[in-house]
């Protein structure tokens, strides 16, 4: 029997601009496997507009640490080289997989200006216009990309590749402009906050350019290729044109195979909205579980007032279980980032165990939440909590469910195990409240097993009853994991 899989997002906003976060993955991978870790989402691997850029402010996409552009050969996280012994290891001798980046929304970092005829809108409401009629100017829309002379790709960008962009070199002003020219539109198939959604930042790509598409498509298939990674997380689908999206997915899966993994950053708390999207992509790609973050977030501050019997209400874990990777915490979710929404660490072991112990969704352990984030609201790791949880997710999280959900503070349930796995079977209580217990089935055939709690918050040994219930117990704002051990504990 496959063991469970789990995603590791291998990075926060902060990890050192050092150019040695590729010899950290390799470093590290050997731990991350044998704690339960079967895939790595890496950040952006191509060339940002500068050495210290996270990767989201793309500059080149053929430039994965490879050439002397924006001050440096090495992005911020290493060279392509380095890039491509790291994840070979993780692949070929470990089996773990590997999850691309790819932010294919916008490009930052222009080669050079040039002038062109805008129309300001309001950055409230992109459907209306501010400004009288046309004007001209000064924009970074030119990417000639002279260093690399057009090896993988002699594709040079110009503003007729682009709907919009936010800055005027020639009178110093920033707003939203939208570039004037023919067939020329915002795009009607993105999000609809602030009217249409379709720019984010810096020069936005028009999927409405035949020549664009095929351009961005090529690339596709041209990284996985060159990566030989085996998938890709989508940066900010909500602000591209979702054909482009099912078409990109289509065609990066005739390249590679129906097995390649695309998972996209969807971000909206909103179910209908997620559905939505997923509909207008048939299905091509899984969601982040945005909701689900919100409830953990929402419930971590209310404390003892949050009802746990909601904790899995209007999420799409719940709604689209087989299409939801569900998650705590991410890069931009950490204190001061742009959706900071940041999970309060007394919640965050029992946020971990609601994400990594139950049946439903592909569950994905933040770096910041495993090994700390640095920044100007540095947090330590809870590496020895999320390791417990992994380790149960790994060897006893499996079977068939049965949910206690009849309490608003103390909420449990029960994984009755695989017969392929040797000992595998739980019990997971948690409460927000005070300490507390909770008669659960386990089975018959657990009579007499004596099972201990795998996080050792608590010490006890329960054992379960002729019946094959136990009386499970957890402490005050707390999770406990009962199992049998590997080993009977005398």
């Amino acid at each position: 029997m496959e063991r469970n899989h789990t995603m590791m997002q291998f990075f926060e906003w902060h990890v050192e601009a050092d150019q040695k976060h590729w010899k950290r993955l390799k470093e590290r991978a050997d731990e991350l496997n044998k704690a339960g870790i079967t895939a790595l989402w890496l950040p952006p691997v191509t060339k940002g507009q500068s050495d210290e850029d996270t990767g989201y402010g793309v500059y080149d996409l053929y430039d994965l640490g490879e050439f002397n552009q924006k001050g440096s050969i090495a992005t911020k996280y290493g060279t392509k080289q380095e890039l491509l012994e790291a994840t070979a290891y993780c692949q070929q001798e470990l089996g773990m997989q590997i999850y691309m980046d790819v932010v294919m929304n916008h490009k930052a970092g222009a080669d050079a200006t040039e002038n062109f005829e805008v129309l300001e809108v309001d950055p409230n409401d992109r459907t209306k216009v501010l400004s009288d009629e046309p004007f001209e100017i000064e924009g970074w829309t030119k990417f000639d990309y002279e260093t690399r002379d057009g090896k993988y790709s002699n594709f040079k960008w110009d503003s007729t590749h682009f709907n919009g962009t936010d800055y005027d070199a020639a009178t110093d002003r920033s707003g939203i402009f939208f570039i004037v020219g023919e067939n020329k539109r915002w795009n009607d198939n993105v999000d609809d906050e602030f009217g249409v959604y379709d720019y984010l930042m810096f020069a936005n790509i028009d999927y409405h350019h035949p020549d664009v598409r095929e351009e961005v498509l090529n690339w596709g298939k041209w990284f996985i290729e060159e990566t030989k990674c085996d998938g890709f997380r989508l940066d900010a689908i909500k602000h591209i044109n979702y054909d482009f999206v099912k078409e990109f997915s289509q065609t990066m899966r005739e390249e590679k195979g129906d097995e390649f993994y695309l998972v996209g950053e969807f971000w909206k708390s909103d179910l209908d909205a997620c559905r939505e999207f997923l509909d207008n992509i048939d299905y091509h790609v899984d969601l982040f579980d945005v909701p689900l973050h919100y409830n953990l977030h929402r419930a971590s501050q209310e404390g003892a007032s949050f009802d746990m019997r909601t904790i899995f209400d209007d999420t799409l874990v719940q709604s689209h279980p087989l299409h939801a990777v569900t998650f705590v915490d991410n890069h931009d979710s950490q204190p001061e980032e742009a959706l900071e929404s940041w999970v309060e660490e007394w919640f965050k072991q029992i946020a971990y165990g609601l994400v990594l112990l139950r049946k439903d969704g592909y569950p994905c352990v933040f770096y910041g939440d495993y090994y700390g984030i640095d920044g100007p609201h540095p947090t330590d790791g809870m590496k020895l909590a999320i390791d417990t949880l992994l380790y149960a997710r790994r060897e006893k999280a499996y079977g068939d469910q049965d949910d206690y959900f009849d309490e608003s503070n103390v909420i449990g349930w029960v994984r009755h195990g695989a017969e392929e796995i040797e000992r595998s079977g739980c019990a997971v209580l948690i409460s927000n409240s005070d300490e507390a217990e909770k008669r659960m089935f386990v089975g018959e055939e657990r009579s007499g097993e004596a099972w201990v709690d795998l996080t050792n918050t608590l010490e006890d040994k329960i054992e379960i009853d002729d019946e094959g219930f136990g009386v499970f117990k957890v402490a005050a704002g707390s999770i406990s994991v009962w199992a049998l051990p590997e080993e009977d504990v005398e």
